[in-house]
């Protein structure tokens, strides 16, 4: 929820006499964050038929990859995939993982940015009846303000730790930030975004 390293969080149980070490708060993340992510996803309530999907970067071994993200226009997150390249293959794979989804509908828009492989993907999924003929894709930037804005959530989060050891690092811890964001927009049901003991209890 807070943009602190792990070394952060070592020192800040400290000051409360909990000697834990900040790889061991790392190990707790990797053991945990996609159980808890997985778990909750049947209790999500149902997105919206319309998508906004846009892609951030993070840095894995030093190196830029690209986070598939979206949200509906109510700003709820429908899903995320971090993927090595971009291009048809990889907005494929990300739609097909937001489709799978038990709280997504087959999207009456996809509003998406000026990226060419956008409407080269949801084409070949249309003709594949992967995707619902009827869905319009939308390439107006302005549009997807939601979705830029929900990115620095995510940045705001990635930043302390410097980058992710591994793709499977940072897949993982993601799904950390994503399941707690999740959480606090109350996306959960019978957990209001502000329960903070629920939210502890989940």
């Amino acid at each position: 929820m807070f943009p602190i390293s792990y070394r952060d969080l070592e020192l800040m149980l400290l000051d409360r006499g909990v000697g834990v070490d900040h790889t061991t708060i790392f190990r707790w993340t990797q053991a945990y964050a996609a159980e808890l992510d997985k778990r909750i996803r049947p209790h999500l309530r149902m997105s919206n038929g319309s998508w906004r999907v846009d892609e951030t970067y993070v840095k894995v071994k030093g190196r830029w990859m690209y986070l598939y993200r979206a949200v509906d226009s109510r700003g709820q997150t429908i899903n995320f995939l971090p993927s090595a390249k971009r291009d048809p293959e990889a907005a494929k794979r990300f739609f097909r993982k937001a489709l799978a989804q038990s709280h997504t509908v087959n999207p009456r828009t996809i509003t998406v940015d000026k990226n060419a492989a956008y409407p080269k993907a949801a084409a070949e999924m249309k003709k594949d009846s992967e995707l619902w003929r009827w869905s319009r894709l939308r390439q107006v930037k302005y549009l997807n303000n939601i979705v830029e804005q929900d990115h620095r959530n995510v940045k705001r989060l990635a930043c302390p730790g410097l980058g992710f050891g591994s793709f499977w690092t940072a897949r993982r811890t993601l799904a950390g930030y994503e399941t707690m964001a999740m959480i606090r927009k109350g996306q959960v049901r019978n957990i209001g975004g502000n329960d903070i003991k629920a939210r502890r209890g989940s």
